[in-house]
């Protein structure tokens, strides 16, 4: 393995690793921060960031363009609407792998974007994932929390988001498309928080101040640069494993700084989850019952922050 490639996967392997802290801080922030004003800071400065980066592509919007990331953007925020709101009933660690399901969940909505068949890969990727998702979410009850409720739907959202990207995004420059998500998000974001939360600017300041920030410039703006460059020297299938990461990076932060307690069905549910992302990225040859079509996961490069 050369040093480009080391590179590249000390890159995904950085993505994955701030990707994972994501939730931490995004607990610890809205302790002061309300959830919709979080957002919109974060995808402001984002989208800001972006744009001074790449001012000179902006001449290329167009009316398709901009459609397209409206759209897009709108899946975006409901996907983190209801990831951040959700954490801030529930554990990091839990609702980081909770959403990391989304992977699971693609393929069955490109059915209708993409008009291709799950894999046999995918079905019981999907079968291993709902097991791990009950085991881990009803380990302590029978009844599910509203936390983790909004966790298993944030996994959803972030698979239609990713469906939306493949329907809406084809023929279009990327990075165009990543400014308008940005700014779609942060408008509806901006308009839920003055509808529905009360702004106090002053709130913002000490670690609230950094970790909207790191939320921002780290997990957002960073790690889409350093995602594209380390897929652009990595093999996908090793690429969408190192990322895959996010969500036992993401237990590893919420125990360490959140004190999160983990039970054994809880481990075990997490274990069946990881296999089923596992499953779905690297779709291994034991579990090959007959020649079966590609699966539409395959077409989709990564996903946007």
């Amino acid at each position: 393995m050369n040093r480009k490639s080391t590179l590249a996967r000390l890159a995904l392997l950085t993505t994955a690793v701030i990707w994972g802290s994501s939730l931490t801080v995004v607990k610890r922030s809205t302790d002061t921060i309300p959830p919709l004003f979080l957002l919109a800071l974060r995808f402001s400065i984002a989208a800001a960031v972006l744009l001074i980066c790449f001012r000179k592509r902006l001449k290329l919007i167009d009316r398709d363009h901009l459609r397209s990331g409206i759209v897009i953007g709108f899946f975006l925020f409901l996907a983190y609407c209801s990831q951040t709101i959700g954490v801030t009933t529930a554990m990091p660690g839990k609702s980081s792998f909770l959403s990391a399901s989304y992977c699971v969940i693609v393929p069955f909505l490109c059915i209708f974007t993409e008009d291709r068949l799950p894999s046999v890969h995918n079905v019981i990727a999907a079968l291993l994932c709902t097991c791990g998702i009950c085991m881990a979410v009803f380990s302590q009850g029978i009844w599910l929390s509203r936390g983790d409720g909004l966790a298993v739907l944030s996994a959803f959202l972030f698979a239609s988001h990713i469906a939306s990207v493949s329907a809406c995004g084809k023929g279009k420059d990327p990075v165009l498309i990543t400014i308008l998500q940005f700014l779609s998000a942060a408008f509806f974001s901006w308009t839920g928080a003055f509808l529905f939360e009360s702004m106090d600017i002053t709130a913002l300041s000490g670690n609230a101040l950094y970790g909207t920030l790191y939320l921002a410039l780290a997990c957002t703006a960073l790690s889409l640069l350093f995602q594209n460059i380390g897929q652009k020297y990595t093999d996908p299938s090793v690429a969408s494993l190192i990322l895959s990461l996010e969500s036992v990076f993401g237990v590893i932060f919420g125990v360490i700084f959140y004190r999160e307690v983990l039970d054994l069905p809880m481990i075990l549910g997490f274990v069946l989850i990881f296999a089923a992302i596992l499953i779905t990225e690297t779709r291994p040859s034991f579990l090959n019952m007959k020649k079966t079509r590609t699966s539409a996961l395959d077409q989709i490069s990564d996903r946007l922050q």
